[in-house]
């Protein structure tokens, strides 16, 4: 018996960010940025030509309507649009962005466009530190209201920022060289929270600018499961999720801090400087939206060793520990295991916790690949990941909570974060290596036959219903 339908109008999407995929370092009046080094280890690729989506950006969208995509989840390069310090916006990132959006559109696929992931402005670091300073925020404003002006009626949604966990911890994207671990931490806050103060004005600029578009801010899905039955692990599970999820979120959504991540922050001297007014603006908008990224669950214990700050990521000190989950197995570039499950629990916690829709923006499954023979990659397990992950978004929309949307990471292989090519999530190849560009060349994989098959029909392939 074949699988149910989705509803009619469900938004089959897949992604992609600025800095991993676009390429086109130095080019078009691009300015410098932080990612641009990549990880910044020999023999990994950085992120200069990346797959090079800036000359190869007609075929892709090609690729994109070849694949019947609804959304494209994209990102714009803050320093393409603005490469300087004078905030002017540069007419040919502009024009860029116009040529790609407009083709999206004439191709009927809604560009679900991120204003900011990961990439920060090399030119406001070395200026001020980034968003280690308030004047981070203006700048911010400054960026979003030029889109949001440049693209009224052809953007939609909008997306704040991609995954603050990340974005606000990582001294690669931010550009924070702080080596004392307890000053690097309380910085990771403080920015943490000029970012949730630059997010609020920007919805409501937003708001003035094109009343009728949606924003909202994409989240690393916090599913943290307790090592055990005892309430010291649940309670660590639960603190680990206020952390590294919650926190940020309370602030992005509902603009204030719950009782334990006060009390944790104050304890630890990390709580943020503020300014008056500041409750006004976190106060004054929210959401409209709710993007979610997951890849896999996590699991913790009850802490029994002092806390630490040395060590990375910086989330993992805290009021928990994380740990191995002995329920799960792990593959070569997932060792937490897969856990289609975990997406469940994760989304119905963030709907309980901010009742707003949610669209899925981010999950898929990491290999290593290379072309066989004759050419062509076939990966049946991102096939078999992605459909237990697809059955798992089709279970909550069945149970009526509003989900209006699925995007696979990646459209085609990316320059991994930390692996550079050595780690691919596409379901198009892109032929090139970390040390060897080559054309990059885009060649379809089996998963995007599949998964181009699932949005034709809207359902799953086969089984019981």
């Amino acid at each position: 018996m074949a699988q149910p339908l989705f509803p009619d109008g469900f938004l089959w999407g897949a992604s992609t960010s600025a800095f991993q995929f676009e390429g086109g370092y130095g080019l078009g009046g691009k300015g410098a940025a932080t990612t641009d080094r990549g990880p910044g280890r020999p023999g990994i690729a950085d992120n200069r030509v990346a797959s090079d989506h800036f000359h190869h950006w007609r075929e892709d969208v090609d690729l994109m309507e070849q694949l019947g995509i609804k959304v494209y989840r994209m990102g714009f390069s803050w320093s393409r649009i603005m490469p300087d310090l004078t905030g002017a916006p540069n007419p040919e990132g502009l024009a860029f962005y116009d040529r790609l959006i407009d083709r999206l559109l004439e191709c009927g696929i809604e560009p679900l466009v991120t204003l900011y992931h990961f990439e920060c402005p090399q030119v406001l670091v070395d200026a001020f530190g980034g968003w280690k300073s308030r004047r981070m925020i203006d700048a911010y404003v400054r960026y979003a209201e030029v889109c949001f002006r440049h693209f009224k009626g052809r953007v939609r949604r909008w997306v704040t920022v991609n995954e603050q966990l990340i974005a606000t911890a990582a001294p690669d994207n931010t550009g924070d060289r702080e080596t004392d671990p307890r000053r690097r931490q309380r910085n990771t806050y403080q920015m943490s929270y000029h970012v949730a103060i630059a997010e609020h004005r920007a919805i409501s600029a937003l708001r003035t600018i094109d009343p009728t578009a949606q924003i909202g801010p994409v989240v690393s899905l916090q599913v943290v499961n307790p090592l055990s039955g005892a309430s010291a692990d649940v309670l660590a599970a639960m603190n680990a999720e206020e952390m590294m999820q919650n926190y940020l979120l309370d602030l992005s959504v509902r603009g204030e801090i719950s009782p334990y991540a006060r009390h944790y922050l104050e304890r630890e001297g990390f709580f943020p400087a503020v300014e008056p007014g500041d409750e006004a603006i976190l106060g004054a908008s929210s959401p409209d939206f709710l993007g979610v990224n997951y890849y896999f669950s996590s699991c913790a214990r009850e802490r029994t060793e002092p806390i630490r700050f040395d060590r990375f990521p910086p989330w993992s000190g805290g009021d928990f520990e994380l740990c191995a989950n002995p329920t799960l197995k792990p593959t070569r570039w997932m060792e937490n295991g897969i856990d289609p499950l975990g997406l469940v629990v994760g989304m119905r916690k963030l709907h309980d916790r901010y009742r707003l829709p949610m669209i899925v923006t981010e999950n898929g499954m990491a290999l290593s690949e290379t072309l066989d023979e004759e050419g062509l990659v076939h990966d049946g397990p991102r096939i078999a990941y992605l459909e237990q992950h697809i059955r798992a978004v089709k279970e909550l929309v069945d149970e009526g909570y509003p989900v209006f949307g699925y995007c696979v990471w990646s459209l085609m292989d990316l320059c991994s974060s930390h692996q550079g090519f050595a780690k691919r999530y596409g379901l198009v190849f892109v032929d090139r290596t970390d040390t060897d560009v080559k054309d990059c060349a885009r060649i379809p994989k089996d998963s995007f036959w599949w998964y181009r098959d699932v949005i034709r029909r809207n359902r799953l392939p086969g089984g019981e219903a």
